[in-house]
């Protein structure tokens, strides 16, 4: 699996073993439970088998203790599907457009030379970079940001379901600090074990990372160029088709339409049309049929290199995310149908002004993002039930006024 396919299908997966380890650490002085110290010390001889030294192994391994944040993160991980509106709010908005237009003028020599090497939209990479860690800015959370070692080493130890995938990327990430490219105290990443920028789970970027900034390192953590081109030279080893889009919004004819792939012109003879009304591209492009939102929802026709995105995550909502971001970059309007949301949106700013709205009111504490996380539901269902409204967690404008008037 590419870059963080792996983990993010595994995180959604919950299993209580993983208390194990939170059992086990003293509520005293930190240190690693017998039962980890002999796990670290057996495990040895698998990474040397690996390809690992025995040196860096020694020295990455000292004095390692379980993460019980990350036995708790893998714990807690959830199971339901969010709305196809909830997703892309958190995603597809004018901060992040904004954001990107901004990252693309000022990485534009960079992404020239790299649109220019592996044939990949620039948009597409910005949008990437976008959901990936906010342009960077994930990076400088603490709390987000863990150790890879240690936390590929507890998962590797502590979690039965992930322990296999742990293990791998394990060896992995000491082959990273073998070669050099980043040292131990700058290898860090998600509880899960993605990293840098475009968060590469560790086999991935041994099989794609590219020091594009020719500084002899593969830094992505710290070079936006070898991100970028890391990113790109995996959409292009997927299978990318330079020039082509990764698909359109259409409007749909009345009554059934056939599954399957068909080309644009066969489509066109259905009676889909682009929904912006202009004609589509290449009509002998394959695509197919998706409305991730219902007949009632925008629809849409994907091209090749929207499943050549979903390498990067295999999820449709992903690759539409990455899709309709990059056009917004790019100068697009945004969808022509927007998505069947139940209330009426916020924009990004007022989304930040709920949430100071309902931190001032004492019932939200998380931080002023606009993202609309589990914290910001509960704290708008809260606020819902002290005033008499339908508690349905919607970071709706109708809150947002009722919050305004207090």
């Amino acid at each position: 699996m590419s870059v963080r396919n792996t983990a993010r299908r595994l995180t959604a997966m919950v299993t209580a073993a993983g208390l194990t380890l939170a059992l086990l650490m003293p509520a005293g002085p930190a240190f690693a439970d017998a039962g980890f110290r002999q796990w670290v010390a057996g495990f040895r001889a698998a990474a040397v088998q690996g390809g690992v030294s025995g040196a860096v192994y020694d020295h990455a391994m000292r004095g390692i203790e379980p993460d019980p944040v990350v036995l708790e993160k893998a714990r807690t991980q959830p199971e339901f599907t969010a709305p196809a509106w909830d997703y892309f709010d958190n995603r597809v908005h004018d901060q992040s457009v904004a954001n990107g237009q901004a990252m693309a003028r000022k990485w534009k020599p960079w992404l020239d030379r790299i649109e220019s090497r592996f044939g990949v939209d620039r948009n597409i990479l910005l949008a990437v970079w976008s959901m990936e860690s906010n342009y960077g800015e994930t990076l400088k959370r603490d709390d987000i940001m863990r150790n890879v070692i240690r936390s590929l080493a507890t998962l590797a130890y502590g979690d039965p379901k992930r322990s296999k995938y742990a293990r791998t990327q394990l060896i992995a990430a000491l082959k990273i600090l073998q070669t050099g490219d980043i040292d131990e105290s700058h290898l860090m990443g998600s509880w899960a074990g993605a990293m840098g920028q475009t968060q590469f789970i560790p086999t991935s970027y041994q099989r794609y990372a590219v020091d594009m900034d020719g500084n002899g390192r593969r830094d992505i953590w710290n070079s936006i160029p070898d991100a970028l081109a890391t990113s790109a030279n995996l959409l292009k080893k997927n299978g990318w088709q330079a020039g082509k889009t990764w698909g359109y919004e259409v409007t749909l004819p009345a009554g059934k339409l056939p599954a399957g792939s068909k080309t644009l012109a066969q489509w066109q003879a259905l009676g889909v049309a682009r929904a912006n009304g202009k004609p589509f591209r290449n009509l002998t492009d394959k695509a197919t049929l998706k409305v991730p939102d219902g007949r009632g929802g925008p629809a849409f026709l994907m091209i090749r290199n929207f499943s050549v995105i979903k390498a990067y995550n295999n999820a449709d909502k992903y690759a539409l995310a990455v899709g309709l971001l990059a056009d917004e970059i790019a100068g697009g309007t945004g969808l022509v149908q927007d998505w069947q949301r139940p209330f009426t949106k916020l924009s990004f700013e007022e989304r930040q002004e709920l949430q100071k709205r309902l931190s001032e009111h004492g019932y939200y504490d998380g931080k002023f993002d606009g993202k609309i996380g589990d914290g910001s539901k509960a704290a708008i269902m809260a606020y819902q039930a002290k005033v008499g409204l339908t508690q349905d967690g919607y970071p709706s404008l109708e809150v947002l006024k009722w919050l305004r008037k207090q």
